[in-house]
């Protein structure tokens, strides 16, 4: 895939003025992926079960983890060499080939099929997450945390009105001779499919071309330009001098030597696994004690609670980042986790303590994500940025599948108090690591 042609240039060169409009093209794509993604995974254990049987219906969950985690190479090693913008677009287009693919495994009542499909409809996680770092490509280092948080933030609209469309999504495509919880994948398919589109006509110029055209090096002062070549030049040129970088070993060479962006992905990854591990089985854990539909209402409130703390107060995050500091934020991040999993684990079966250790789990990930992310993007150059984010994805993807499928294991053999235990014991590396300071360097354009 290479860069398209660029469309008429902006009538300013102002770099903030096309941060302005990326922000707020991406915050719609945002809501767009959301609503794909959370459509899909509300009824893709189900449609698993129906087909295969209730044993193999997690596995739907972690084939679009796993996925998600995956496609982060070819995507990020794309973004590397051409931009922003064919890299988020192969994302939505493998969303949109694995919904309509679990479509085809529901159809003819395929197993493999549907798991196929699911992990490439891990694309559009992929596409969601890859989203906050082009959010940041040009934005001020002092404004980082906020922008990053904002498209963060976008995720909750989609996240809340997906699984309340897959009913309609049924209604729509059944009558039409498709099968029971199709419907769903039917629109996820839709919802990437234009997110792809809105991409390619109009994030242009690309946020990463530009960013890298107007970091020249230190000792080459920039040219005199006219208004708009900037962005005409980013879109034209070829990225020769990146080419040795795009790949995951090259990005772990890079992550390796920078403190800063070890400790940022370090806490992306763990703040996701504590978050995946203990609320996967916070529901098996109330459902020990009720029965079928009272587990359904008390689920729905705490995990509802839950995303809301994920999701509801990242500008909040986003803006405490920029003021205290990317590490203040993630240490406040790794005590909320700890905190989280000491009232959970306490909780017994006690819906108020749980639904206040899900919501402290949900602003602990929210703390470590945004301001994990924000430090690793400060700390590698703009050269090297795609291939360490997309590093940092794939790290944080498979930590999650980890700690989702070692979770049920603690759980049958040890119980859920045991499970947040382990889970807070697993911080204490990243403690470690965050407390030990940090060399002082300018922070990178």
């Amino acid at each position: 895939m290479t860069a398209a042609p660029p469309l008429t240039a902006p009538p300013s060169s102002d770099v903030s003025g096309v941060q302005r409009r990326t922000v707020s093209l991406l915050f719609g794509t945002q809501i767009l992926g959301g609503v794909g993604v959370a459509i899909g995974i509300t009824v893709g254990a189900l449609l698993a079960a129906r087909i295969g049987g209730t044993a193999i219906s997690g596995l739907a969950s972690t084939s679009a983890l796993v996925g998600g985690a995956l496609l982060a190479v070819p995507v990020t090693r794309l973004m590397q060499a051409r931009g922003r913008r064919p890299g988020l677009v192969l994302a939505y287009v493998a969303g949109a080939a694995g919904a309509a693919l679990s479509v085809v495994g529901a159809v003819n009542e395929s197993a493999a099929l549907l798991m196929v499909g699911m992990f490439f409809f891990g694309g559009g996680t992929t596409a969601n997450l890859q989203a906050r770092y082009t959010a940041v490509d040009l934005a001020e280092p002092s404004r980082r945390g906020r922008q990053l948080s904002l498209i963060v933030w976008a995720t909750t609209i989609g996240a809340v009105a997906g699984p309340n469309l897959t009913a309609i999504a049924d209604a729509v495509v059944v009558p039409r001779g498709l099968p029971e919880l199709s419907g769903p994948f039917v629109f996820s398919t839709a919802a990437f499919l234009l997110a792809a589109v809105v991409l390619v006509l109009l994030l242009r110029p690309d946020p990463l071309l530009l960013a890298r055209s107007v970091a020249p090096p230190p000792a080459s002062p920039a040219p005199a330009v006219r208004p708009g070549e900037r962005e005409e030049r980013a879109e034209r040129a070829p990225q020769p001098r990146v080419k040795d970088r795009s790949g995951m070993r090259a990005a772990l060479r890079v992550v390796a030597a920078l403190p800063g962006a070890r400790l940022g992905i370090a806490a992306v990854a763990m703040g996701h696994l504590v978050m995946v591990a203990v609320m996967a089985m916070t529901p098996v854990h109330i459902g020990e004690v009720h029965n079928a539909h009272d587990t359904l209402r008390i689920v729905g409130v705490v995990l509802s609670l839950h995303i809301a703390g994920m999701y509801a107060l990242a500008p909040v995050v986003g803006v405490l980042t920029d003021k205290l500091g990317r590490r203040p934020v993630i240490l406040g991040g790794i005590t909320l986790l700890l905190t989280a999993c000491a009232v959970a684990g306490t909780a017994g079966y006690d819906t108020v303590r749980l639904s206040i250790g899900l919501t402290l789990l949900g602003l602990g990930w929210s703390s470590t994500m945004v301001a994990g992310s924000t430090l690793l993007t400060d700390s590698v150059p703009v050269d090297s940025r795609p291939g360490a984010q997309g590093l940092s994805d794939l790290v944080m993807g498979l930590a999650g599948a980890i700690g989702g499928a070692l979770s049920g294991i603690v759980v049958e053999t040890a119980g859920y108090p045991t499970l947040t235990l382990i889970a807070a014991i697993t911080t204490v590396p990243l403690v470690a690591l965050a407390l030990r300071p940090l060399p002082v360097v300018p922070a990178t354009v």
